[in-house]
């Protein structure tokens, strides 16, 4: 598999984008993930990001959507929110991408005013018309677990109920380490998403908080972890997510300590050639 890296990296440091792009491919990275919002870019912005990371020779693998309105109860905001997640995909197709990755995010008001189930229901057929969008442009959906205690996808079994319930050859699963560690997720588990896992992140956390730190600086075993996502056959990439640096300015050395940590762990079981 490949080595990618979320450009939200550097976006959090402050850096300019073309900036990040150009330290990304200098790192050594293989491919890059881009979280930007196809509605606060202008077609500047848009080709600017693309040419770039031709340019550098780092391909877009992916394109991070976080999509809370899906499940909203209001209907206009699903609407906008169906329609809003239909403008990333034609982004990813723009670029040559793999997938979207979409957050979908968690029950409200504690599950005690909407039905858990209604919810539910809601989000189910959501990603079934924005799946059967994204099947027609040879586009796929990986669909994160998140490791709070409300998340919609919270472990395998609901990510599995999930895909089930949507039924759709697009939608799949996203496999995030560091949020598998937090929701006491065992590594086995990951047998059941066999060939409906299509993208990977990884990072590490401190066991008890979501974090997304760079690996060797939290708790996480990630061996395990690889080895049942190396048996999963998942052709594409593993994508370094990483959260806000205690030091801003020395952004650079955070990132490429994440790159040479992750880059042992992947070679050490042969994940990487």
């Amino acid at each position: 598999m490949k080595l990618g890296l979320i450009n939200s990296a550097w976006a959090q440091a402050g850096r300019d984008t073309v900036w990040g792009i150009q330290k990304t491919r200098e790192i050594g990275f293989d491919s890059i993930d881009i979280f930007a919002d196809p509605l606060d870019m202008d077609v500047r912005e848009r080709l600017r990001v693309k040419r770039e990371c031709d340019r550098v020779g780092l391909p877009i693998v992916s394109i991070a959507c976080v999509a809370l309105g899906l499940i909203d109860f209001n209907p206009s905001v699903q609407k906008f929110s169906v329609a809003r997640v239909r403008a990333y995909l034609d982004l990813a197709y723009e670029y040559e991408a793999r997938n979207v990755l979409l957050v979908l995010g968690e029950y409200v008001w504690n599950q005690e005013v909407i039905s858990p189930a209604d919810q539910w229901q809601t989000a189910v057929r959501n990603c079934r018309d924005i799946a059967e969008y994204a099947g027609n442009l040879g586009l796929q959906i990986a669909l994160e677990i998140e490791p709070f205690r409300l998340s919609l996808l919270h472990d395998v079994d609901t990510m599995v109920r999930f895909l089930d319930d949507v039924g759709h050859p697009a939608l799949c699963a996203n496999i995030d380490v560091s949020h598998l560690c937090l929701s006491r997720v065992p590594p086995a588990e990951l047998r059941r998403l066999k060939g409906r896992a299509v993208h990977v992140h990884i990072s590490d956390c401190d066991g008890r908080k979501h974090g997304d730190l760079p690996p060797g600086r939290g708790v996480v075993e990630f061996a395990p972890y690889l080895l049942e996502i190396q048996a999963l056959g998942i052709e594409g990439s593993i994508s370094l997510e990483l959260e806000y640096s205690p030091q801003p300015d020395q952004i650079e050395a955070w990132v490429a300590e994440a790159y040479r940590e992750t880059d042992k762990l992947m070679q050490a079981i042969g994940l990487r050639g």
